[in-house]
């Protein structure tokens, strides 16, 4: 661990931004995201959630693959110049849902797009001190602190802040600098002051315990409630797009008026949309919005952890926060735990 005084912070951004793109949390319209910063004045640490997860620096909106000569039929690969990029104050939930995300896209056939982004970008994460939201729930999830896995991490001491280095890239971000300095015996102790000071601010928000989450969409797949709920969705796909661990996209190819030369597309999409699980023939495996509902659900507490040992919630709550017909895991998990209480060995 070392110590950085606050005073210094916008000093060492500066240096970072020398030989690195910087991006971090900044206000607009009243809201927070995440972008390039051209002056440490813009880097805010005490936001309270972004509108959009940081993963949009690694899984674009929206990315050219390869352009094509449709009378050639010569294709040219769109190799995008990645310039080495820091992003700063990332919440807790945001890293778990990051290091999600690298083992899915490292996994099986490889996004060497996403790979290639992952590898030039630093991560510094900083420790939340009170919930961000009312509909955050990460400490029922295990993520309200740093995984195993992180670069450099932040914790706020008052007049200074504790840095805890987790890899080589993170050390290379302080190496050098003359902002850091060692610890002393007083520092440790109002890091477990701040740190043991943290956890009554938090509540847990599930009413089972999280180790049981599969168990209990498993026993629920063919719960009314998905009806329920399904009544009131939209089908926007509102909450895959605030999602920092929905991955999901589309390939579409544009060309030009003279039909000769275009390019490959791929962009977001959405579970929830109404066509997402059309198939050739016109048939739709997921055609009412109880179903697309139940399968987004069933991703994020069960499926991925059976596929990749985490699970596909990190509980941020930006779902909830955008879905404008107010539904929310927290009271969808919840409500299904009761009605399973309520009727032992049936379906919720």
């Amino acid at each position: 661990m070392r110590i950085l005084p606050k005073h210094l912070l916008q000093a060492w951004v500066e240096r970072l931004r020398v030989d690195h793109r910087v991006v971090a949390p900044r206000e607009s319209h009243g809201q927070y995201i995440f972008d390039e910063i051209t002056s440490a004045d813009e880097l805010v640490l005490d936001y309270h959630s972004s509108v959009l997860p940081p993963k949009k620096y690694f899984l674009p909106p929206r990315e050219d693959l390869f352009t094509f000569n449709a009378k050639t039929m010569e294709m040219s690969p769109v190799i995008e110049e990645i310039q080495p990029t820091v992003i700063m104050a990332l919440h807790t939930c945001d890293l778990h849902a990051i290091q999600l995300l690298d083992r899915i896209q490292g996994t099986g056939h490889v996004d060497q797009h996403y790979q290639a982004r992952r590898r030039k970008t630093t991560l510094v994460s900083i420790e939340c001190m009170e919930p961000c939201m009312a509909q955050a729930f990460c400490k029922s999830l295990g993520t309200l602190s740093v995984p195993e896995q992180f670069d450099v991490h932040l914790t706020d001491l008052g007049d200074r802040y504790a840095v805890d280095v987790g890899s080589d890239a993170g050390e290379a971000l302080i190496r050098g600098m003359g902002f850091f300095w060692k610890p002393s015996d007083a520092d440790y102790d109002r890091f477990n002051e701040v740190m043991a000071g943290k956890w009554p601010n938090f509540d847990y928000r599930l009413d089972c315990d999280v180790t049981d989450l599969p168990n209990l969409l498993g026993a629920s797949h063919d719960s009314a409630l998905w009806d329920e709920i399904g009544e009131r969705c939209l089908s926007c796909g509102q909450c895959t797009k605030v999602c920092p661990t929905c991955y999901c996209f589309d390939v579409v190819d544009e060309i030009d008026l003279k039909l000769e030369k275009g390019k490959r597309v791929r962009v977001w999409d959405s579970c929830l949309l109404e066509k997402f699980a059309v198939v050739a023939g016109g048939h739709d495996f997921r055609n009412s919005r109880a179903n697309r509902l139940r399968h987004r659900f069933m991703r994020k507490g069960k499926y991925q952890l059976e596929a990749y040992g985490l699970l596909g919630c990190v509980g941020c709550g930006r779902c909830a926060l955008s879905c404008p017909a107010h539904i929310t895991p927290i009271a969808t998990l919840n409500t299904l735990n009761e009605r399973r209480q309520a009727s032992p060995g049936e379906s919720a």
